[in-house]
């Protein structure tokens, strides 16, 4: 009986395995030998597969793309020349003026015609000039400016001209400086943009130098005073064919921010064997702020072969104040006095405007005004050139307008 039911369980068994291998053979025939099915299936994995990562293909497209690493820096160009040591600068001028005669380079240093535009100068001054050893500097201008200073200096009057460039060397409180420089006489220079007028002083244009080309020694005694020494060609002579040298001397005092002194003096010959003496003072008060007040004398002396002795003196005086960051008013007056001749005056006021900090427009009127002494001895104003059949027109007077636009940078 036993056996009997072990039988028929076993047999049962056999009937359901048999089932299941058909069963399974039939879903594996079904699916992989049947192409469509074959194909669903498998699109149905992908599908699957697709549903599952696209979370995670989604939350990585919104992260964030790591920084792209900085570009180095650039460095400025002031910063570069910091570095460097070097110092650059420049200026640009142009002006208009109108005179009622034609003054010429007896009376007017840069401002001689008549009715005139002109590109006054335009500048570039590179320096190299350390505390301590060897370094240069080179000033370079073009324009009419240019053009007068070159024929001053003998040339032939070309437009470009190198003002200075000097080697230097300084060690403590001494500073050398040998090439050509400006002269040290004077309270105004050859560069329009370091002027508070547009003209320039008759002292400047009749009594003083404009450059010398030798050596020059700066002794620094103290903080505020400095004495000068050196040796030079002359007056405006970049060489010469003649053993004579001209001497300079000169004093700086400065014993606040409120006051400065400087005396000069320029001792020997010209080309043509003249003896010349120059005695120069500048004094500036700073006495706001605001308003400054300069005093300029000169005293001159020529004797020689060539020239009947002479003796020239007279002074500057300046008054510059300054109403705001924009507006300026600059007054100056001077008086010189031909000694045994008469004595000429002039009276300058000059309005300076600055829109922007680098740029300045300057409108001016001038008067000049000889004395009948010196007007009789032949010293005069032309007032109009005539044909060769009649005398031109002189005058004892003139009157000039003018208008300059000075653009001026630095760096660094």
């Amino acid at each position: 009986m036993f056996s009997n039911g072990w039988d028929i369980w076993h047999s049962d068994c056999s009937r359901r395995a048999t089932e299941r291998n058909f069963v399974n053979q039939f879903r594996f025939r079904f699916i992989y030998e049947d192409p469509v099915i074959m194909r669903n299936t498998t699109r149905a994995i992908i599908a699957a597969a697709i549903v599952a990562a696209a979370p995670r293909l989604l939350l990585a497209a919104d992260a964030p793309a790591a920084p792209a690493p900085a570009p180095p820096a650039v460095p400025a160009l002031g910063d570069l020349l910091t570095g460097w040591g070097l110092t650059v600068s420049g200026d640009i001028a142009a002006s208009y003026y109108h005179s009622n005669g034609y003054p010429g380079g007896g009376f007017r240093e840069f401002d001689q015609d008549h009715d005139s535009f002109q590109l006054d100068e335009a500048g570039l001054q590179i320096g190299y000039q350390p505390k301590q050893g060897i370094g240069g500097y080179v000033d370079i201008i073009a324009g009419t400016d240019a053009q007068i200073l070159n024929e001053a200096e003998g040339n032939d009057g070309n437009s470009v001209d190198v003002r200075q460039a000097y080697l230097q060397y300084a060690t403590g409180p001494l500073t050398v400086i040998a090439g050509k420089f400006v002269t040290l006489a004077g309270a105004e220079v050859i560069n329009p943009s370091q002027n508070t007028n547009f003209s320039r002083s008759l002292l400047f244009t009749q009594l003083e130098p404009l450059d010398h080309t030798g050596f020059r020694a700066t002794y620094a005694v103290t903080d505020t005073v400095s004495v000068i020494v050196g040796v030079n060609n002359g007056w405006n002579s970049t060489d010469t064919n003649f053993g004579s040298k001209t001497g300079e001397f000169g004093a700086t005092y400065a014993p606040n921010k409120m006051l400065s002194f400087a005396a000069t003096g320029y001792f020997g010959k010209t080309a043509d064997g003249v003896d010349l003496s120059l005695m120069d003072f500048v004094g500036t008060y700073n006495v706001t702020s605001a308003l400054t007040l300069i005093l300029n004398v000169d005293a001159l002396q020529t004797s020689g072969d060539f020239s009947s002795h002479s003796h020239q003196n007279g002074f500057a005086a300046y008054a510059n104040y300054g109403f705001n960051d924009n507006w300026r008013l600059s007054v100056r007056t001077e008086y010189i006095n031909f000694v045994n001749y008469g004595h000429e005056i002039e009276g300058t006021v000059t309005v300076g405007y600055s829109p922007v900090k680098n740029f300045e427009i300057r409108g001016e009127l001038r008067y000049d005004k000889l004395s009948d002494g010196l007007f009789d001895s032949g010293y005069a104003y032309t007032r109009a050139y005539n044909s060769y059949e009649e005398e031109d027109t002189l005058a004892n007077n003139n009157s000039e307008f003018a208008i300059q636009g000075v653009y001026k940078f630095s760096l660094p």
